[in-house]
């Protein structure tokens, strides 16, 4: 039962590590991938993080489901918390379900009132600016960034609320591990 649990994980780590998000331009990487280097620390955190916000926009049937990659790309292009961009979306839009009609505006950046093409867009605009214009300058945890961003004393803990949750899907899944034995 432990050895068919640990391949099906396996299994679906390599299919979240294959997609474009983690395709690396190496002529080595099918070869890589042949031998299981799953373990390396950062792929499997990724990984991890990928499952766990796949989750919890599933549970909130979330329009932005199909964002995930975005998501990992700018929270690492920008050596953002992976679960910051999500959970202010999850705050400010209910998960990209409450947005101005046609704005793909998720964060209520510029007031709600900007208009990105596509919530990939607002995803890589939003965590730039985060990084360059708040990041930057000294506003370096959620509660700093608080009363830049929004206006709402209840903002912070309301965004760590759900950045606890996507933490809670990454322990569930650690749990899981940890009761079968699959060491990673």
């Amino acid at each position: 039962m432990k050895i068919l649990f640990k391949v099906f994980f396996l299994s679906i780590l390599l299919a979240f590590i294959t997609s474009p998000a983690y395709a690396q331009p190496e002529a080595d990487q099918s070869a890589r991938l042949l031998t299981l280097e799953v373990y390396d620390y950062t792929t499997v955190r990724m990984a991890k993080k990928k499952i766990a916000i796949n989750s919890l926009l599933k549970k909130y049937n979330s329009p932005l489901v199909s964002s995930i990659d975005s998501f990992l790309n700018t929270c690492t292009s920008y050596s953002l918390d992976c679960y910051l961009l999500p959970s202010i979306a999850g705050l400010e839009s209910s998960f990209g379900k409450h947005v101005l009609p046609g704005s793909n505006n998720p964060f209520g950046w510029g007031g709600g009132l900007i208009i990105f093409d596509s919530w990939d867009q607002a995803i890589a605009a939003v965590g730039k600016g985060l990084k360059y214009n708040y990041i930057d300058r000294g506003a370096n945890s959620v509660e700093k960034i608080a009363p830049i961003y929004a206006e709402s004393k209840t903002w912070a803990p309301r965004v760590r609320k759900f950045m606890d949750g996507f933490m809670e899907e990454e322990r569930k899944m650690d749990a899981i591990f940890t009761q079968n034995e699959v060491n990673l």
